[in-house]
């Protein structure tokens, strides 16, 4: 596996650490699941609505949207809301979500083994803890879908999937998880010229396991997955696991999955293979990467069943079958419970998931005439976000540092919902990655997942750690902790971000009981990190943080930057709470760390910050700078501190300009966007493989892998600093925004991967399927939606004190900027700006904000003002020097301000 930009502990020995109404879902005529009504007209699947407008598999898929509804897409469903491929199939890995469950296999419909903390387990069905099965096939006549009938076309879509097969009887799948239920409901659709009777074959083959231990862990995974069995009951495949694992603190379990349709079978088989055409199963090695795929692991303890059905089919007439995977970590009939709620009408679950997904589509939508690709990466990324919750009940809190211990459970947590990291490997809850991901997802207005997220987070921690204020780093959906546990040494940057994500919430909804419930966690976040992790008193955090290399001092440069906005942050939310002893204790360290910041940590022979400092293995290294070219280096200017008087990044201009520079050189920057670590010389054996850009010495070897978070902070960084040209900023908004929407080089269409494909890192189609890196992550997102609604749209909430700036500057190059529906609070934004020769205008209408707006714009470079006109009248005007440049700034007065900037 390739290295982590975060301290992924997860790593196992060997590796390095880390829009329209009306929708039906198919043009089908008949259904044969659910309830039985039709569906659409009567036209074969794939016919075209009328006045469709026809979308290429491949050359068009990653261009801005037609109006109409593309060829073969849901009835009513617009073509903005697809995106197809047609090449490598199998190669490619698929992938459904809800809240409850989710599916992975690959894009032809087999279920290659995948993943890689259970090696080969982590695709398949699953619902948090634990996993269903390791896949469903479908089988026509004896031929396989995906083997013998080949797929010629995979659809990502808004919520769904779909697979188009050929053949003399066309077929088209459909795959979605209904929010709130712990099931995956897969339709096909079979359409043929002539009338005639088919067989179809569904195979399933079961893989109950929970989410951890895991593969290299101390109980194993095999240690704890027993042998499942299968029975056949009221027309579907029953498979269950139940009993104690044989280790110390083992739970007793009951797991069970369902498999089945509404429509009787005629016939069915159980047995221990069933996997369609992936009989004999291959297993996977346990080291190595060969055979590069296979079927299923050396941990695989499942078993099989086959449903056999007889299907008439009416010429020119479509019919669908719903088929629904089910399950429950609580027993039978809990699981047989969500089996039902599946199936008892699929058309109408799906109707619920699409047009949920319409609304989080309205919400922040933009229009951006001059970079069309970002534009539509806006609005894959606001479906990742929510492709990415997860929801996991009485999750059992025990530390299992790093996989050595499994002791009794310290607690309970009833209920936890998140954003999960990525897909396959960790869509489980994180604080780091939280953390970032909040910022895409409140520019998205996606709030309640934020919060819900940070109150997990606090609970977890609390029980994890005895309210000592530490944040947990890194916990499974069964509450195993795997790291982030008092005795562990990290990650501190974690516990020092709390605080910020807390007043980000605050500041955009201005929900005071919000910033209530999480206040006193958040002072004892910092309390802790001043307490236990500053033994030499100089300011500096210590502990483990994002990075972790070889020779690198114990005190980081981001948990350092992170503390700085951290302690302002607190400060602002003790302000508003009257509590004036922690605002004075905040602002006063937050004082003093400023005060040394650029002395301490900027390297002028660099170009740029240490990434570390304080050698624990040299004595006299007491705070000398220690620079690896590490991505880290970009966080003093990613990071914006909040004071009384106004915003800045930690970052001064002077230092900021010149590092931003530094970093858009080849040194630093690749295809896609930025490298883990720099290139330059180095005393590491593996030499220097790339160009040199500074004449420092480096201990570490060069990781040239583009990982979307460096690419975020770096995109984040230059639009703090007005630097959004297109060798600046744009340069990594189009990195993220080409791995998620180009197919010369997605994987997954309009997933955002953790890794793009980089020198050190090569492209995750091209590799096992047990040893990529995941097809979905969700902080990507930060640097495509923060940038656009933040930074270019100008949109900055502060509503825990009753105010919003909108002060937005366009890209250079462009003209034009806007975005609707952007909410803050219970209101919501619309915002355009245009730069036209020598006029700036902005246009922003308020609904239901119930704040004070100030609305400006950013001067270009080399400008000056010449007058300024508010609703069609000259009007008084305040000139602001930031780090974006000189903003003009005005009072709104009602819902409606329209800003004209006429320069010199």
């Amino acid at each position: 596996m390739t290295p982590y930009p975060t301290n992924r502990s997860t790593a196992p020995p060997g590796r390095p650490f880390r829009r329209t109404a009306g929708i039906a879902l198919l043009a089908a005529g008949t259904v044969l699941a659910g309830p039985t009504a039709a569906l659409g007209t009567n036209a074969p699947p794939g016919s075209p609505t009328p006045n469709a407008q026809s979308r290429s598999a491949e050359a068009d898929s990653s261009r801005a949207a037609s109006t109409g509804a593309a060829a073969g897409s849901p009835v009513g469903f617009g073509a903005s809301s697809e995106l197809s491929t047609s090449t490598r199939l199998q190669d490619r890995r698929s992938l459904v979500v809800g809240d409850r469950a989710y599916a992975m296999g690959d894009e032809s419909g087999l279920y290659p083994a995948a993943g890689w903390h259970v090696r080969g387990e982590m695709g398949g069905f699953w619902s948090q803890p634990i996993k269903l099965l390791d896949g469903i096939w479908f089988g026509l006549d004896g031929n396989w879908l995906g083997k013998e009938i080949a797929a010629q076309k995979y659809t990502s879509g808004h919520g769904y999937s779909r697979i188009d097969y050929g053949g003399d009887v066309k077929v088209r799948r459909t795959d979605f998880v209904p929010d709130g239920v712990r099931a995956t409901l897969v339709g096909l659709t079979l359409s043929s010229t002539t009338a005639k009777t088919v067989t179809l074959d569904v195979d399933a083959h079961s893989e109950l396991m929970q989410s951890y231990p895991w593969d290299w862990t101390t109980p194993s995974a095999k240690d704890a997955n027993l042998p499942d069995t299968g029975d056949y009951t009221a027309g579907a495949l029953r498979f269950r696991e139940q009993g104690t694992p044989k280790y110390p603190n083992a739970p007793a379990h009951d797991y069970a999955a369902f498999v089945g349709s509404s429509l009787r079978p005629t016939d069915h088989q159980l047995g221990s293979d069933h996997r369609g055409p992936q009989d004999p199963a291959v297993i996977c090695p346990k080291d190595g990467t060969t055979p590069a795929r296979c079927d299923d692991s050396l941990t695989g303890n499942g078993t099989g069943g086959r449903l056999t059905y007889h299907v008439k089919l009416a010429p020119g007439q479509g019919t669908t079958i719903w088929f629904a995977v089910a399950g429950s970590d609580k027993g039978s009939p809990d699981a047989q419970r969500e089996y039902g709620k599946a199936l008892s009408d699929p058309d109408k679950l799906f109707k619920a998931k699409t047009a949920e997904r319409q609304q989080i589509d309205s919400q922040s939508a933009v229009d951006l005439p001059g970079d069309r690709l970002l534009q539509q990466s806006v609005e894959w990324s606001k479906q990742n976000l929510a492709d990415s919750v997860q929801q996991a009940n009485n999750l059992q809190i025990r530390d299992v540092n790093e996989g050595k211990d499994f002791p009794a459970p310290a607690g309970t947590v009833k209920t936890a919902r998140w954003i999960g990291a990525g897909f396959p490997d960790y869509p489980w809850l994180f604080a780091t990655d939280g953390e970032y991901t909040a910022y895409a997802a409140v520019a998205a207005g996606q709030f309640d997942i934020v919060k819900e997220h940070l109150k997990a987070l606090r609970d977890v921690s609390d029980i994890l750690n005895q309210r000592s204020g530490k944040v947990a780093h890194e916990v499974t959906p069964t509450g195993s902790v795997y790291f982030g546990s008092n005795q562990s040494a990290g990650n501190t940057d974690e516990t020092v971000k709390f605080p910020s994500t807390v007043a980000l919430l605050w500041r955009w909804t201005g929900d005071n009981k919000f910033r209530d419930e999480m206040y006193d966690f958040s002072v004892r976040n910092l309390q802790y990190v001043y307490r236990e992790l500053d033994k030499d008193g100089d300011g500096w955090p210590e502990g483990l943080a994002n990075v972790e290399r070889a020779g690198m001092g114990v005190e980081k440069l981001d948990s350092t930057v992170y503390l700085a906005r951290g302690l302002r942050d607190l400060a602002d939310l003790a302000a508003s709470k009257h509590d004036t002893k922690t605002q004075q204790w905040a602002t006063g360290k937050a004082n003093d760390l400023e005060s040394r910041f650029e002395a301490q940590w900027w390297v002028p022979q660099a170009m740029g910050y240490a990434d570390s400092v304080d050698l624990a293995t040299d004595p006299t290294n007491d705070n000398t700078p220690i620079f690896q070219r590490h991505w880290i280096g970009v966080t003093p200017m990613e990071a914006v501190l909040t004071k009384p008087n106004g915003s800045a990044p930690l970052a001064s201009a002077e230092h900021a300009n010149i590092a931003l520079d530094q970093r858009e050189k080849p040194c630093y920057t690749g295809e896609f966007g930025l490298f883990h670590t720099g290139t330059g010389p180095t005393s590491d054996p593996a030499g220097n493989p790339g160009p040199s850009c500074d004449p420092i010495v480096s201990q570490v070897k060069s990781e040239r892998s583009i990982f979307g978070l460096n690419t975020s902070i770096m995109a984040v960084a230059e639009g703090n600093f007005g630097r959004l040209g297109p060798k600046q900023q744009q340069v990594y908004t189009t990195g993220n925004a080409q791995i998620q929407l180009d197919p010369s080089v997605w994987e997954l269409p309009g997933a955002m991967p953790e890794i793009a494909p980089s020198p050190d890192s090569p492209a995750n189609i091209g590799r096992a399927f047990y040893d990529r890196s995941m097809a979905l992550q969700a902080w990507g997102a930060y640097g495509i939606l923060w940038p656009v609604i933040h930074q270019q749209l100008g949109v900055d909430p502060d509503l825990g004190h009753g105010r919003v700036s909108v002060v937005p500057q366009v890209p250079g190059g462009q003209q034009k900027v806007a975005g609707s529906n952007i909410r803050v609070g219970h209101g919501s934004l619309d915002v355009t700006a245009r730069l036209t020769g020598k006029a700036l205008r902005t246009e922003v209408t308020a609904h239901g904000v119930g704040a004070a707006v100030t609305v400006g714009a950013v001067v270009p470079a080399g400008s000056t003002v010449r007058s300024v006109f508010v609703n069609g009248h000259q009007a008084q005007y305040e000139l602001v020097t930031t780090t974006r440049g000189t903003e003009v700034r005005v009072q709104a007065r009602g819902a409606q301000t329209d800003l004209t900037v006429t320069l010199r």
